[in-house]
Order: C-alpha cells, then sequence, then structure tokens
C-alpha cells in the first residue's frame, strides 16, 4: 500500500508518451497537473491548484519540445522483440 503513490506516478509517466506531437503534449500536461497538484498539496503555501496549472503548463511545454526519438522506449519487456 506505500508505493501505490510511486506505482502510480511510473505508470502516469509512461503514459505521457506518445507518438505525435500533440499527444506527447496532451500526456506531459495531465501527467505534470497530477504532479504539481501533489507537489502543492503536500508543498503548502502554492497550493493545489497553482500547482496543477503550473505542472500542466510546464508538462505541455516539455512534452511538446521533445521530439518523438528521444521518448522511444523500445519493445516491452515482455516480448521476444531484440532492442
Amino acid at each position: 500500500m506505500r508505493y501505490t503513490p510511486v506505482l502510480l506516478l511510473i505508470l502516469g509517466c509512461l503514459a505521457g508518451c506518445g507518438t505525435s506531437e500533440s499527444d506527447r503534449a496532451t500526456g506531459g500536461a495531465a501527467t505534470g497537473a497530477g504532479t504539481g497538484a501533489a507537489i502543492g498539496l503536500v508543498g503548502g503555501p502554492v497550493g493545489v491548484v497553482v500547482g496543477a496549472a503550473i505542472g500542466a503548463g510546464v508538462g505541455a511545454g516539455t512534452g511538446a519540445a521533445v521530439p518523438a526519438q528521444h521518448v522511444d522506449l523500445g519493445p516491452p519487456p515482455w516480448s521476444n522483440e531484440k532492442p
């Protein structure tokens, strides 16, 4: 139970990957908003809403700026393909 937030964060980061620029920007915005809200909740003075807004902006900008070839994670570990 204690590892659930870490697992959700990792899965959220992996779900933020995409092949098109709009996919990466949307996934980055969603991941950044969630992360920013969590940090704002724990961090205190900034707050959840402001943290989510800042995280969404940074995530969308980062997702749109990163080229698709830099986000290629290769074949999943359970497949028989070699990287």
